[in-house]
């Protein structure tokens, strides 16, 4: 599908009638991962309630706090306490992008799983225009447009997604947009195993292997609120690259395997 190319307030205007219009047929998690994002996470959990209430009244949001060192853990922890549909992961470590989100996908109870980041950079009400498309396919990948990161930040992405395309023949626009729609039973059946940046490949690669359709609808892309972005850190580099080249070797070897078998 290809991004909307309509004026912001055009488009916000549209988002807010299709939010208000909208009813969702089936239960929704939100999973949430958030390293120090005490200045957005109240925010950005606040705005997700207001939404999804008037989608549907079966939803659940689970932040998974990895590790924070800031006052994320209190904030989500007072918020909880007030609203029983808010659940709390604590890592008491920094795992890593990709562990935040399965513990997340390992704790969904609805039948729906939608995942978004927690710095603010992504509009929920966006999330209504997926629902239709949730009925024919068993996921819909968001892909950023007007991408609000450094050039630096961008080429980065580009090229890390030639190379996933080369490595593992997967053609998705952008693949680790931190918004996406999945049926929940894939998690319940499929088991990650990566922990770090190549999260997002991992699963999209299971998807496609395991015959699960998808399909790709554009979402705006959003300025940070606070916090700071770690994609770019050279240990978060370096581990995407080790579980890249280790994991493509291994799941390559299954699928010979699968195609030997009689």
């Amino acid at each position: 599908m290809e991004p909307l190319h309509h004026s912001s307030s055009v488009m916000r205007r549209q988002d807010h009638m299709q939010q208000s219009s909208t009813k969702l047929h089936q239960s929704l998690s939100i999973i949430m991962p958030a390293y120090n994002e005490e200045v957005a996470i109240a925010e950005t959990v606040s705005s997700a309630i207001t939404a999804v209430s008037t989608w549907t009244d079966d939803f659940e949001i689970i932040v998974v706090n990895d590790g924070s060192k800031d006052k994320t853990h209190e904030i989500v922890s007072e918020l909880a306490a007030s609203d029983t549909r808010i659940r709390l992961i604590d890592h008491e470590v920094n795992k890593g992008y990709g562990a935040a989100l399965v513990s997340g996908f390992e704790a969904v109870t609805k039948d729906l799983a939608f995942f978004m980041d927690s710095d603010g950079q992504f509009d929920i009400s966006e999330l209504a225009r997926f629902f239709p498309f949730i009925e024919q396919y068993d996921a819909v990948l968001g892909y950023r447009f007007d991408r609000q990161d450094t050039w630096m930040r961008k080429l980065n992405a580009w090229g890390w997604k030639m190379l996933i395309r080369l490595v593992f023949k997967l053609r998705v626009r952008d693949i680790d947009c931190a918004f996406k729609l999945y049926r929940s039973r894939f998690f319940q059946e499929h088991r990650l195993e990566t922990r770090g940046a190549m999260i997002n490949t991992e699963i999209l690669y299971k998807l496609k292997r395991a015959g699960y359709t998808y399909t790709e609808v554009g979402v705006r892309h959003l300025p940070r609120r606070g916090g700071r972005a770690t994609g770019a850190k050279l240990s978060v580099i370096a581990r995407a690259f080790r579980e890249l080249f280790l994991f493509a070797r291994k799941w390559h070897r299954e699928e010979q395997q699968q195609r030997e078998l009689p």
